[in-house]
């Protein structure tokens, strides 16, 4: 019998048509189900093995001892916490530091800072999604070679502790990371920065003494109240009864020009420019500069330090363009909180309440001085408002102290070296077409505040420091103040594994300089 081809050919349009319509139908129904049932972050972690986040728990290693301790910022701050853990004055049987038998896993998500702006923008939401991603890179094995590897590689170790280096992350992430990891079943030493600062903040007031506590912190870790709520917290744990107030300043711009973001400095700048971020004389509440009290800011105006308009006698259109402009504005204007408070007490602690500030403390202790004695008409405007010595509470050595106190009651201190340590910064994902980049490659300000929370992507990928990742000037900084840190990058840069994709030029050890960089070789 023959085959009608005309038939045959009808049959094979409606199967394939009603193949297609089951397809759609199956599509649609999946979409369906994702609206009402949208995969969390956490699902993606824990359930969805096809998800780059997926983290395969069953495999984590049940002797922790040998692992790395993880620490995370939103930037390079974290790294002067990681100096003064290394650096902790402690001394084993061996003679050596108790910290430099221990390795550490470093992670600056450097793309989504500064982590203070979220929120000022209204958006927490999306920061807490980046705090749980970068739990889920220190307790996972996956990262990118480069920024523009396709595939990731998957030999990084996870970690037996986590310090969470960053003020802001701390407030908004803590309790959020801690549940996280009891969902997760992991048995991992968590610490954050707040804790450790209000304690030491309190403790330097006598029982009885009266005086005021300044928190110089991001908007975000300010807007947060966790400081303010923790020393209230300390006050009663530690019987002090006298007068202690407490006074916040978001310290907006500090961090980010430290880190040379470009929405708050610009070095080739030479007048005022688009995108600024920072304060203005037209800014509103923490980002105003008040002309009527312009002389006591004691601003630099030379060599681009202050952008304007106009002549430096009579300046329009401001612009900060240099951290010490930056630290004087935001200790005049918490002068000012100060000294407009009724029966305010005189200032004794100032809280660097954000991991960047310690960089330049030497840059605050000028300013206070010159506050200190600064006059109008022959008086002094602050120094009734001012003790005689004002302490600057760095909480990193806390932090020290409490880690190596956990790590040696759980018996799992460590028997490596500190120059097994990995760094690691977080870049724009330049293969995921949904990215909106400036011309210097960062996220733009939209981009970066304005992302939906709950989108499930990869905004960014984890590659290894690299000049190519980290600007000159920051890493001669480094270098400066965080030496111990910086030598140990300069170790994994140059001898990891990890890093071996990487150019010479690329090499951090071959940045520059005028003498080479000198490692103590074992």
């Amino acid at each position: 019998m023959r085959t009608n081809n005309r038939t045959g050919k009808k049959l094979s349009i409606f199967s394939h048509l009603w193949l297609s319509i089951a397809l759609c139908t199956s599509a649609i129904a999946m979409l369906t189900s994702a609206c009402k049932n949208p995969q969390t972050l956490e699902h993606a972690i824990f359930k969805d093995s096809n998800s780059y986040f997926y983290t395969s728990l069953k495999e984590y290693p049940a002797d922790k001892a040998p692992l790395p301790i993880g620490v995370f910022d939103s930037g390079t701050g974290g790294l002067a916490v990681l100096n003064d853990i290394v650096e902790y004055e402690c001394i084993d049987n061996d003679g050596l530091r108790v910290f430099e038998k221990e390795s550490f896993i470093y992670l600056a998500d450097m793309a989504n800072m500064p982590y203070g702006s979220y929120a000022m923008e209204n958006n927490t939401e999306l920061l807490q999604e980046h705090i749980i991603k970068n739990v889920q890179f220190l307790i996972d094995r996956k990262y990118y070679q480069s920024a523009g590897a396709i595939s990731y590689m998957a030999d990084k170790s996870p970690v037996k502790a986590i310090v969470i280096a960053c003020n802001t992350a701390t407030a908004y992430g803590q309790e959020m990371i801690s549940d996280f990891l009891e969902k997760a079943g992991l048995d991992i030493i968590l610490i954050g920065v707040i804790d450790a600062a209000t304690t030491g903040v309190v403790n330097s007031f006598a029982p009885d003494e009266n005086g005021s506590i300044a928190i110089l912190a991001t908007d975000g870790t300010v807007r947060s109240g966790a400081y303010v709520s923790s020393i209230e917290e300390k006050v009663k744990e530690l019987h002090r009864h006298g007068d202690i107030r407490i006074f916040q300043q978001a310290g907006i711009g500090i961090a980010e020009a430290i880190d040379e973001n470009n929405d708050f400095i610009s070095r080739s700048a030479l007048r005022p420019r688009e995108g600024y971020m920072g304060p203005s004389e037209k800014g509103e509440n923490e980002l105003h500069i008040n002309l009527s009290i312009w002389e006591r800011y004691l601003f630099q105006m030379e060599n681009g330090a202050m952008l304007y308009d106009g002549e430096p006698d009579n300046p329009r259109n401001l612009q900060i363009n240099s951290v010490d402009n930056y630290v004087a504005f935001h200790l005049v204007s918490l002068m000012e909180k100060i000294r407009t408070t009724e029966n305010a007490q005189p200032l004794k602690s100032i809280v660097l309440g954000c991991t960047h500030y310690p960089y330049v403390a030497e840059t605050f202790v000028k300013y206070l001085d010159s506050l200190r004695n600064y006059r109008e008409d022959g008086e002094y405007i602050y120094r009734d408002y001012m003790a005689e010595h004002i302490s600057l509470i760095n909480p990193a050595v806390k932090v020290a102290r409490q880690l190596h106190g956990l790590l040696e009651d759980r018996e799992i201190l460590g028997n490596k070296s500190h120059r097994d340590s990995e760094f690691y910064i977080a870049v724009p994902n330049v293969l995921n077409n949904q990215v909106e980049l400036r011309d210097d490659g960062s996220f733009t300000y939209e981009y970066k505040y304005g992302r939906v929370p709950g989108n499930i992507q990869e905004y960014v990928k984890r590659v290894p420091f690299s000049r190519d990742a980290i600007p000159d000037d920051i890493l001669r900084r480094l270098e400066e103040q965080v030496p111990s840190v910086y030598e140990m990058m300069v170790w994994f840069n140059h001898t990891s594994p990890k890093t071996e994709y990487l150019p010479e030029q690329e090499r951090i050890d071959n940045i520059r300089f005028e003498s080479p960089v000198k490692l103590k070789l074992p």
